[in-house]
């Protein structure tokens, strides 16, 4: 009745609906939800895509809706623009918005859809340059609706990501962690004050606060030096999952490299990620890795042939083939990243694996233990690792350097 209710208030406010969506799949407190870039084979008939969760969800906002995102992109005519159509919906209605951008993102936005956003009814808007905090940028891309569910994951607030990139995140509903993603947005935006005022950013954690990853479900986060109380650590989490594998480890990831943030030439080591894989595979843990073609940029294409020919890791690349409308800059790529282990666990996130995510800029990732959801990621995973755009990485080809922004 309630959803009725708000397909007819929809109706009357004249928002164009998104299409009707498949059933959503489901585990208690999590609907996975992703996007496939258009025509690239590689859609699931069973899973319901980005836009059309974003505006149920902004249909169904009563008082607050709370983003942490790194940048804003639109086009006209793009599912962008009726996800917007939503969210303006939301404000008239009085749902108090507040939007939280890096600063850094600004370069990246369209100065329209900036400004769109800038202007939906009862939404405040703030930019948080994040460099002045942990060191690295707001590259978590989540929301909070009500206080009551979110949702996380690898899409940006970007027409593109709705349309022309593979994206994988998860509606949440699990109270727990919806209160721990409220507060972290709650700390940014305090933070974001906090600096426009003149102060400093207040340390929380001079240690590493680590998850309980014994929980069936959990959130962890980055940096760990500004995480909420309660809320774990995400760079001492994600090997300490890998250290528990016992034979599989699937990973989907745009980007890997054991590399931190750096001039060419001086980027620092960041072994974190890459020691327990290599650890996990001299055990016996199979791990097969599928990355984008934008990640055979150079130096990490040697890194990512390194790890490729260690027994026990096989490592794909996938270029996802351009739209039939032309080439569109910094789109048909797969962007997910996640990780299945032993078909019992799934890691949903919005880090790519490499350094000056986990340890200095603003992300969060949800970890379930249940088959049926690691299973369903698997499967997304499966699509691409078997697709006839996904080959092994040639450890003796010397790959042309990606140009994502170029033809």
């Amino acid at each position: 009745m309630r959803h009725t209710f708000a397909a007819l208030a929809l109706a009357l406010s004249g928002v164009a609906p998104l299409c009707a969506a498949p059933a959503p799949v489901t585990v208690p407190g999590f609907e996975l939800v992703h996007t496939a870039p258009t025509g690239a084979g590689a859609d699931s008939d069973d899973l319901r895509d980005s836009a059309t969760v974003w505006a149920d969800m902004f249909d169904h906002a009563k008082t607050s809706i709370d983003f942490g995102q790194f940048y804003v992109s639109g086009e006209p005519g793009s599912r962008m623009d009726t996800v917007l159509e939503h969210l303006e919906a939301a404000g008239r209605r009085g749902v108090k918005i507040r939007f939280l951008m890096e600063a850094k993102g600004e370069r990246m936005s369209d100065e329209a859809t900036l400004s769109r956003v800038r202007s939906i009814p009862n939404l405040e808007f703030r930019m948080l340059d994040f460099s002045k905090v942990g060191g690295g940028i707001i590259h978590a891309k989540y929301f909070v609706v009500d206080r009551r569910e979110g949702f996380v994951g690898s899409q940006n607030f970007d027409w593109r990501a709705l349309e022309h990139i593979d994206e994988t995140g998860v509606r949440v509903s699990e109270p727990k962690i919806v209160a721990q993603m409220q507060a972290i947005f709650e700390q940014d935006w305090q933070t974001q004050a906090a600096l426009a005022s003149g102060a400093q950013p207040t340390l929380l954690n001079r240690d590493v606060a680590p998850a309980d990853i014994a929980q069936t479900s959990f959130l962890v986060a980055s940096p760990n030096a500004f995480n909420p109380p309660g809320v774990g650590d995400s760079q001492s989490a994600l090997p300490a999952l890998l250290g528990q594998a016992k034979h599989s480890v699937q990973i989907q990831l745009m980007d890997y490299a054991p590399l931190s943030f750096g001039a060419p030439g001086k980027r620092p080591y960041y072994g974190v990620i890459d020691t327990a894989l290599r650890t996990a595979a001299a055990r016996g843990v199979k791990v097969q890795m599928l990355v984008s073609n934008w990640n055979l940029k150079r130096p990490d294409v040697a890194y990512l042939k390194s790890l490729a020919v260690v027994p026990n890791v096989e490592l794909r690349v996938v270029t996802v083939p351009p739209a039939s409308k032309g080439f569109i800059p910094y789109a048909r790529v797969v962007h997910s990243k996640t990780m299945v282990i032993d078909g019992e666990l799934a890691w949903v996130g919005t880090s790519n694996w490499t350094g000056g995510y986990f340890d200095n800029s603003r992300n969060l990732e949800v970890v379930m233990r249940d088959a049926k959801m690691a299973q369903r990621v698997a499967q997304l995973q499966r699509t691409w690792w078997t697709s006839p755009y996904t080959a092994p990485i040639d450890v003796s080809r010397d790959y042309p350097v990606p140009h994502p922004g170029t033809p």
